[in-house]
């Protein structure tokens, strides 16, 4: 098969999606641009703040973007990559984008908030509750992950660290000029983005090694950039969006652009052919050793190249408070996943241009791990585009790097979210802020922050978290199962076309209840964390599916009309 010929397909595909499904999610759902989004209604200049389309597109898209559907596929790729480019292609189209317009048009319905709040109104204060502890726990895993994996990646690579520190410097300036000196978008664009791809150059030439600087251990090194990060995370979470979050993601965007655009003009030159196989049975050897079955462990491995629950979370915590229109809930929630979907297929077809041997040596043990297997396969294919291969692999690193530290800071700002929504009243009271003195405390934007920097410090010192990654994976396709019952529900009440969530919702929950069975069978008596973080996810999503069936028969007499509000 050639690799150029795949992802022609992919792209046709993709379009045609956007065009056909997505315009008949819009008329679903009942999108209405003439209506006050949350960004109007509330302005607050801190949280709610109107943005212009592409401004927020590229502050969704790089929260969303991270590494997760390049680790996805290219460590599915063992399977053979037929599997992968089917569930990336329906998976992505039918679940993960579907998933995603709808958790966006909800909040932006329901003033902002996160679907733990929707939750409320379809299945109770409990089903909000334990939604929402749900989340948090997920969310703290998500900071702790990303916290290690970037400050790991600026002490391997501390041309990573320089750009990055110089991102975030230039990104207050950009948000500025534009909010408070009304800069043209355009105009700050030109002006702002080649300095983006300088500092790119800069970081080559002066990176910030802390081994050298500080003459200490590696492992000295990532602790201290730990420390770095926390601070960082804590003062990101609790400034005014338009400040530091809104601005630094709209500009790292365009790095994912260049990246995919040097991608896919490279693959399309390149023309290469796979080598892996396209399919290799229903069980098939791990690089690492051991064997894997195809169901359901593709599934919850590809993750968010097909489908991820933490894009409700931003959907719901960030863009919703940010949208400007409600015709821009189709670029941006259902467009931006497709985008996502596309960029896991560059990622498989990078390395499934390999052959097996060499496919395992990279992600086997000693390997250099996917996040380098797909540098260095999709900097081999822009070669034929005229780019050195060391300066294309430096830049698609650093690329990769600047998303996994966007996903890091939004992922604290959601955590901060969360917490604060877990100590509202009850709906049904009509308080819309915490009434007792302890609730309101708990509830405060920087007590909630520091609750969450202090849990996720904690696992990211101890290093526990990593015997927690194997399920995290699968917690995330979980919470993408449990925001489509919602959407279920929500679309049965209306009376509209609630099948297009109800199957997607019934296949994500048997296979996630698989995987989650199949890894606690797995890991009992081996590793005691995963266990009980397994346990407790399978617990949770039975209690909230009984409390669905019930909120099922409740309504099932006696529908909402189309016209009702959430």
């Amino acid at each position: 098969m050639n690799g150029a010929l795949l992802l022609i397909i992919g792209l046709v595909y993709f379009a045609l999606a956007y065009r056909l499904y997505g315009r008949f999610l819009e008329r679903t759902f009942g999108t209405q641009p003439d209506r006050e989004t949350p960004s109007h209604a509330k302005t607050d200049g801190i949280d709610y703040v109107p943005t212009r389309l592409p401004v927020l597109f590229g502050h969704h898209f790089a929260s969303i973007a991270g590494a997760g559907p390049i680790v996805g596929p290219v460590v599915a790729a063992y399977m053979g990559w037929g599997p992968v480019v089917l569930w990336i292609m329906l998976g992505c189209v039918f679940i993960g984008a579907m998933h995603d317009f709808a958790a966006l048009f909800l909040s932006v319905r329901d003033e902002g908030r996160s679907i733990g709040h929707v939750i409320e109104k379809q299945m109770g204060y409990s089903g909000r509750q334990i939604f929402l502890l749900f989340s948090w726990s997920a969310l703290i895993l998500v900071v702790a992950i990303f916290a290690i994996l970037v400050a790991k990646t600026f002490v391997a690579t501390p041309a990573v660290a320089t750009a990055s520190l110089l991102f975030i410097a230039m990104a207050p300036v950009f948000g500025f000029l534009v909010y408070k000196k009304n800069l043209p978008i355009g105009l700050g664009s030109l002006i702002f983005v080649p300095l983006l791809f300088l500092f790119v150059w800069v970081g080559t030439v002066a990176p910030l090694d802390l081994t050298k600087l500080c003459d200490v251990e590696p492992g000295t090194a990532r602790n201290i950039w730990l420390l770095v990060l926390l601070v960082y995370v804590f003062v990101a979470s609790t400034i005014p969006v338009w400040l530091l979050l809104q601005p630094r993601d709209y500009l790292n965007s365009y790095l994912l652009y260049a990246m995919m655009i040097i991608g896919v003009l490279g693959i399309i030159v390149a023309r290469p052919t796979l080598q892996l196989p396209a399919f290799v049975g229903w069980t098939a050897q791990k690089p690492a050793g051991g064997t894997g079955a195809l169901f359901p462990l593709l599934f919850v491995t590809v993750a968010c190249g097909a489908c991820s629950g933490f894009h409700a979370l931003v959907s719901s915590g960030t863009t919703a408070k940010q949208i400007d229109n409600e015709r821009h809930i189709l670029p941006i929630g259902y467009g931006g996943m497709l985008i996502e979907g596309l960029l896991g297929m560059m990622a498989l077809i990078s390395v499934a241009a390999l052959s097996k041997a060499d496919l395992f040596a990279q992600l086997g043990k000693g390997g250099g791990g996917p996040v380098k297997a797909f540098a260095g396969g999709l900097a081999a294919f822009a070669t034929e585009i005229g780019l050195p291969l060391e300066i294309g692999a430096t830049f698609i690193a650093l690329a990769i790097s600047a998303f996994l530290l966007t996903t890091l800071d939004t992922a604290t700002r959601l955590t901060r979210f969360t917490w604060q929504e877990l100590f509202l009243p009850r709906a049904a009271s009509g308080q819309d802020v915490p009434t007792l003195p302890a609730a309101k405390l708990m509830a405060n934007p920087f007590v909630a922050t520091i609750v969450a920097v202090a849990a996720a410090g904690y696992l990211a010192f101890s290093g526990n978290v990593m015997d927690i990654w194997p399920v995290f994976g699968a917690s995330n396709q979980l919470l993408a199962a449990l925001t489509l019952l919602i959407v279920t529900l929500y679309l049965f009440k209306r009376k509209a076309n609630y099948w297009i969530a109800l199957l997607p919702m019934l296949f994500m929950m048997c296979i996630t209840g698989w995987a989650l069975l199949a890894l606690f069978k797995d890991k009992l008596g081996k590793s005691t964390p995963l266990v009980i973080a397994t346990a407790f996810l399978l617990a949770m999503a039975v209690m909230l599916a009984a409390q669905a069936i019930q909120s099922l028969r409740g309504a099932g007499c006696e529908p909402e009309s189309p016209e009702a509000e959430t």
